[in-house]
C-alpha cells in the first residue's frame, strides 16, 4: 500500500496542501510517491503577469483555507513585476533529478521548491531556483543544475506528465491510495486533514 501524491510546483492549493500531506504522511507512516503534473506548460507558459489578476484574488482564497502565507518577496516581487516566466517544466525536471539522488526526501524538496517560489519569489524558471534549495541536503548545487540540464531528465518529466494524463488526473492536487493493486482516490483539490483522514480510513474499510 503507497500514497500517489500529484502535484504541481505552480499550483496554489498544492502550496496550500503542503502541510496537510506532510501531516498525513507522518500519522500514517505511509510511503509516498510525487509525481508533478505539468499544470503549465505548452502554450500555458508565459509571463506570470499574464496571470497576476487571477493569482491576486486566488491566493487570498488558499490562504483562508490553508496554513500557508504567500511571501512579500512573491506577492509585491515577482507577482507584481510581471515579467517572471510561469512554467511547470523546470521544476518537474528538478524533481526528477531529486528522486534520482535522494528519492526518500523527495516531499521535503517538494515543498521547499513552492516556498521557494510562493514564498521567497524566486524565479519558476531558473534553473538556480531548484539547486539552490539542494545545499542543506548535502548536494552540490552547481552539479545539481548541470544534472538538470541532461536531456534525460526532461524526459523523464514529460514521462511524467504523460503518466498523469494517463491517470485521469487533470486537477491538482489529487491524492490516490494504490491498495491490492488498485488505485483509490482520496483527494481530489485541497482538504483538510481531518477529512483526508476520514477518506483514507473509509478506504482502507473497503
Amino acid at each position: 500500500m503507497k500514497l500517489i501524491y500529484i502535484y504541481d510546483a505552480l499550483c496554489g492549493w498544492c502550496y496550500g496542501f503542503s502541510p496537510v500531506i506532510h501531516e498525513f504522511v507522518a500519522t500514517n507512516k505511509l510511503d509516498c510517491e510525487v509525481l508533478s503534473g505539468g499544470m503549465i506548460t505548452g502554450n500555458r507558459v508565459g509571463p506570470i503577469g499574464e496571470v497576476a489578476g487571477y493569482i491576486k484574488t486566488a491566493y487570498k482564497d488558499v490562504e483562508e483555507r490553508s496554513t500557508v502565507r504567500f511571501g512579500k518577496d512573491f506577492l509585491n516581487g515577482t507577482l507584481e513585476e510581471g515579467s517572471a516566466v510561469f512554467t511547470s517544466i523546470p521544476a518537474a525536471i528538478a524533481m526528477a533529478v531529486f528522486k534520482n539522488v535522494m528519492p526518500k526526501h523527495l516531499l521535503d524538496y517538494a515543498s521547499e521548491i513552492q516556498r521557494a517560489i510562493y514564498h521567497q519569489g524566486k524565479p519558476p524558471a531558473d534553473h538556480a531556483t531548484y539547486a539552490n534549495i539542494v545545499i542543506k541536503y548535502g548536494i552540490e548545487p552547481n552539479s545539481f543544475k548541470e544534472l538538470m540540464s541532461k536531456t534525460e531528465y526532461f524526459d523523464q518529466a514529460q514521462d511524467e506528465f504523460d503518466h498523469v494524463a494517463q491517470l485521469g488526473v487533470s486537477g491538482f492536487p489529487t491524492l490516490m491510495l494504490e491498495k491490492d493493486d488498485e488505485l483509490f482516490v482520496i483527494a481530489k483539490g485541497y482538504l483538510p486533514v481531518q477529512q483526508l483522514q476520514a477518506n483514507f480510513e473509509r478506504t482502507l474499510n473497503m
